[in-house]
């Protein structure tokens, strides 16, 4: 998805923000690659388990897919199919267009409300920077539907945007603070986006699946000057033997 998000003015916010950047991207640098973080977790999965899990049989859903470029790298690297969505019509055609030839498929519409997929039917779910623009209650929403969905042992890798320590969100909540804590306008996107603190997200996710793995990201401040947004990155697992 996208990379980084210059801060000046932007007459579009929302999905119209999405669609213009990914059909002409004025704000942030697109890539079709894999995210490194992804695949980091494939290559600790594969430590763990072999390719007992990241093989053809396996199935994932992408919720906040962007051009589909994880799906791609789970398709081509192991061979699986899925499904990914998002809400901006632009990413899904362009998701379409590079993914041609797997047995990936594509579908627009939001995060919030209910997956159509049916109960324990994928190995895998990913949301990548995506969550975060959900309201508390949609987010709680998801983390329930993606238990459904995964199989017993399947696997949630979360990417997503964190507070502790990081400046940049610190300066966002002061200045645009948002409807609940943790949450701002985004200056540019005009949306609102949420970050979780560490152990926040890790009792959030423990309500419904076992937490193995969280990996905060490191270089978001140098000589007391803020970089780049501070991430997390976290393993989760649904339960073997439910």
């Amino acid at each position: 998805m996208a990379r980084h998000v210059k801060n000046n003015k932007n007459k579009r916010h929302g999905v119209a923000f999405w669609d213009q950047e990914y059909t002409n991207a004025e704000h942030l640098s697109m890539s079709v690659e894999a995210g490194s973080d992804l695949k980091k977790f494939t290559r600790w999965l594969e430590r763990q388990t072999k390719r007992t899990l990241l093989n053809p049989t396996s199935s994932a859903i992408d919720m906040g897919c962007g051009n589909g470029r994880n799906l791609l790298y789970l398709a081509k690297e192991y061979g699986m199919h899925g499904v990914g969505y998002d809400s901006s019509s632009a990413a899904i055609k362009e998701a379409k267009t590079i993914s041609e030839g797997t047995n990936l498929r594509y579908e627009v519409r939001t995060m919030a409300g209910a997956i159509t997929e049916p109960d324990n039917s994928q190995t895998f779910a990913l949301d990548m920077m995506s969550s975060h623009f959900l309201k508390k209650e949609d987010r709680a929403m998801l983390r329930d539907e993606v238990h459904r969905v995964l199989k017993p042992g399947g696997w949630l890798f979360m990417k997503t945007f964190l507070k502790d320590g990081d400046i940049h969100t610190k300066r966002l909540i002061a200045e645009k603070p948002g409807t609940e804590d943790g949450s701002y306008i985004h200056p540019v996107i005009g949306v609102q986006e949420f970050a979780y603190g560490e152990q926040e997200l890790i009792e959030f996710l423990e309500e419904k699946f076992i937490v193995h793995k969280a990996y905060p990201s490191h270089k978001h401040v140098s000589k007391g000057k803020a970089l780049k947004r501070r991430t997390i990155s976290i393993y989760v697992q649904k339960d073997p033997f439910v």
